[in-house]
């Protein structure tokens, strides 16, 4: 099926599913990572017609930005969608946020190197710092998008406040943070604002760490962040558990699984005009086309805002 949308107010038009590439090449966030299967993941997704790809500097590091660019060169550059990310500077040991207009230019130009590129289609400030005003920073990056190095602009993790301040000028297309079923404190001011502003909203962690996937059960157990979270932690894991359950009866009379139905719901909601669910294997990132399969009614809607609100 082929749906297609835009990004904000950028020209950028892309499939609403994308894919998020944190677990390809991204070493220092999931261990044992095979690369060649993350490619293959890559693969599959522009195969399909999944051209909305995101990685970020700090995925490996850099690693997830090199192992896509090569996968890029196996495809017509103009079919895909590029995002990426910057804001991250090492000290050392330590890692810190810097947006001043110098470091998020010389972040481009090294993700242009590893992607294999000469433009990135879209690039976000990864992290806000406390020092940069956000208005300068984004002024960095309307001038490489008036180079042509850069398509449009994005902030990830910004407060409401801080998108204002970014957006000053009205340059911002996308803001990508984090948003789910579970964590909907973005409906209060975030999605108003970007609603009414022309920015596309774009959440991370859809699946609240696999927990909105509908794959686990009370006996499931974690051996990785998971293990420390709240989301998964007693009490509240039986109770989130048995919301997601509630999806399945909706999933069932749509014809797909409760992913589907998550993936669909936030495609509803104000400003949110593709989602980037990440995959470790090929055959995930096929299933979760599906989701364009999926015409949720206002009740389904409702029914689902209800469960979780």
């Amino acid at each position: 099926m082929d749906k297609k949308t835009n990004l904000g107010k950028s020209e950028l038009v892309v499939n609403p599913i994308g894919l998020g590439t944190n677990a390809v090449g991204g070493h220092n966030i999931y261990p044992n990572l095979d690369e060649e299967a993350g490619k293959d993941v890559v693969r599959t997704a522009v195969e399909h017609g999944m051209n909305f790809l995101d990685t970020a500097y700090i995925y490996g590091p850099e690693r997830s930005e090199e192992l896509v660019g090569e996968v890029m060169k196996e495809f017509k550059r103009d079919d895909i969608i590029l995002a990426t990310k910057g804001a991250h500077q090492f000290k050392g040991e330590e890692v810190v946020f810097n947006n001043s207009p110098d470091f998020l230019k010389k972040s481009v130009e090294d993700s242009l190197k590893r992607l294999q590129t000469d433009y990135i289609d879209l690039f976000y400030i990864h992290f806000p710092d406390e020092d940069t005003p956000k208005d300068e920073a984004v002024g960095a990056l309307k001038e490489l998008r008036d180079e042509g190095k850069i398509r449009s602009i994005g902030v990830s993790n910004f407060s409401v406040d801080q998108l204002k301040q970014a957006n000053k000028d009205g340059y911002v297309d996308v803001i990508q943070s984090e948003y789910n079923l579970f964590k909907r404190e973005a409906e209060k001011e975030m999605l108003p604002y970007t609603a009414q502003n022309q920015i596309s909203f774009v959440p991370y962690f859809p699946f609240a760490s696999g927990l909105l996937a509908g794959k686990y059960d009370e006996n499931t157990t974690f051996d990785d962040y998971r293990a420390e979270h709240p989301f998964f932690q007693g009490e509240a894991f039986k109770e989130n558990l048995a919301k997601v359950d509630q999806l399945r009866p909706i999933a069932e009379k749509n014809g797909v699984g409760v992913p589907h139905v998550v993936l669909a719901w936030y495609l509803n909601q104000p400003s949110i005009d593709a989602v980037i669910p990440g995959a470790k294997r090929s055959k995930q990132v096929v299933d979760n086309l599906k989701t364009l399969e999926v015409n949720l009614s206002d009740d389904e809607i409702s029914q689902i805002d209800r469960i979780f609100s």
